[in-house]
C-alpha cells in the first residue's frame, strides 16, 4: 500500500478542517486512506524548527510522495529531497519563495497549489479602510519566524498603506505570549484597526486573536472565515479547504503515476469574504451595503 507523508507547520486540532478537504480530495480520486493509501503525519505545531527534522524523515521512510501544506514545511521538504515527489499548499508566491521556476512547468519533483493569500493582503487592507475610514493608524501583525510570508506581507502592505494616506506599525508575534504585548503596543499606537498577516502559527490562534481584537475595541481583518466565526470583524483570503483538496488530487494524481515536473501549479482563484455584524455593531461600525452585499456570508 503507498504511503503520503503529510506535513504541517500547525497541529492536528487546529487544521482538522482542511485535513478533511485533503482526504476528500484524495478519495475523489480514488484513494481512501487505510483501505488503499496510508497517511503518515509529521505537525510542527507551530515550531517551524522542527520542520526540518522531520521532512528527513519522511525522506528516509521513503513514502511515495509528500503533502507539505503550508509555506514552512513546503520550503523543508524541498530542502530535504530532489527525487520524493512534493505536493506543497501555500498563500505564498511559489516563484518568489524559490519552490518552483515557473507555475506552468514546475520542473523538478515539486508542485502544487497556491491561494495566493499574500497577493491579496492590500485587499484587506482597502476594506478595512472602507469599514474604518477615519483610522489613519493601523497595526500589521506578522510572524517573524516566518520571514517569507512576513517580508513579503510587510512590503506590499506598506506600498498599500502609502497609496491611500494611512501609517502603517508592524508587529510581531510568534508566541501566544506576545500578543498581550502586541495590543499594548497598538492601544499605545492609538491604532484604528489591524490587519493579521498570513501565517501557520497566527491562523491556530484565530479564536485567541478575535477575542483579543474585540476586547480592545480595535477593528480587525484576517484571511480565513474561523476568525470571523471566534468573533473578528472581517476575513478575505483564498479558500483553505478548496486549496487543501486540490493538493489531496494532485497527490492521487502522483500515485497514479503522474510526473510533478508535468503538472501546473494551481491557483485557487475562490476568494471569500466574511463579516460579523454582531461585532460590526459591538464596534460602533456600520458595514455599507455594498461592502455586505459582496460577503460571501455575513454572520450575525
Amino acid at each position: 500500500m503507498p504511503v503520503i507523508g503529510f506535513m504541517n507547520a500547525g497541529s492536528p486540532e487546529a487544521r482538522a478542517g482542511v485535513l478533511a478537504a485533503f482526504r476528500q480530495g484524495l478519495r475523489e480520486t480514488g484513494y481512501i486512506e487505510d483501505q488503499n493509501v496510508k497517511i503518515e503525519y509529521r505537525w510542527g505545531e507551530n515550531r517551524y524548527d522542527r520542520l526540518p527534522g522531520m521532512a528527513a524523515e519522511l525522506v528516509r521512510r521513503q513514502v511515495a510522495v509528500i503533502g507539505a501544506t503550508s509555506t514552512p514545511a513546503a520550503l523543508a521538504a524541498k530542502a530535504a529531497t530532489t527525487t520524493i515527489p512534493i505536493i506543497f499548499e501555500t498563500g505564498g508566491d511559489p516563484i518568489r519563495l524559490g519552490l518552483v521556476a515557473s507555475l506552468n512547468r514546475p520542473g523538478g519533483n515539486i508542485t502544487g497549489v497556491t491561494q495566493l493569500n499574500e497577493e491579496i493582503a492590500p485587499k484587506r487592507l482597502e476594506l478595512l479602510h472602507e469599514l474604518v475610514p477615519t483610522a489613519s493608524v493601523i497595526g500589521l501583525l506578522v510572524n517573524p519566524t516566518d520571514p517569507a510570508l512576513a517580508d513579503t506581507s510587510t512590503r506590499n502592505l506598506q506600498a498599500a498603506a502609502h497609496a491611500l494616506g494611512l501609517q502603517l506599525h508592524v508587529l510581531h508575534a510568534s508566541t501566544e505570549r506576545d500578543f498581550d504585548a502586541v495590543f499594548a503596543n497598538l492601544s499605545q499606537l492609538r491604532a484604528g484597526g489591524l490587519v493579521i498577516g498570513p501565517d501557520t502559527f497566527l491562523v491556530t490562534r484565530s479564536e485567541r486573536l478575535a477575542k483579543l481584537a474585540l476586547e480592545h475595541a480595535l477593528p480587525a481583518v484576517f484571511e480565513f472565515r474561523e476568525f470571523v466565526a471566534a468573533g473578528g470583524l472581517m476575513s478575505y483570503g483564498g479558500s483553505t479547504t478548496d486549496a487543501y483538496r486540490m493538493a489531496g488530487v494532485y497527490a492521487a494524481r502522483i500515485l497514479k503515476g503522474e510526473k510533478p515536473s508535468e503538472l501546473p501549479v494551481q491557483q485557487g482563484t475562490k476568494i471569500e469574504l466574511f463579516l460579523n455584524l454582531k461585532t460590526a455593531r459591538a464596534l460602533g461600525i456600520t458595514v455599507p451595503l455594498p461592502l455586505s452585499g459582496r460577503a460571501d456570508e455575513v454572520i450575525e
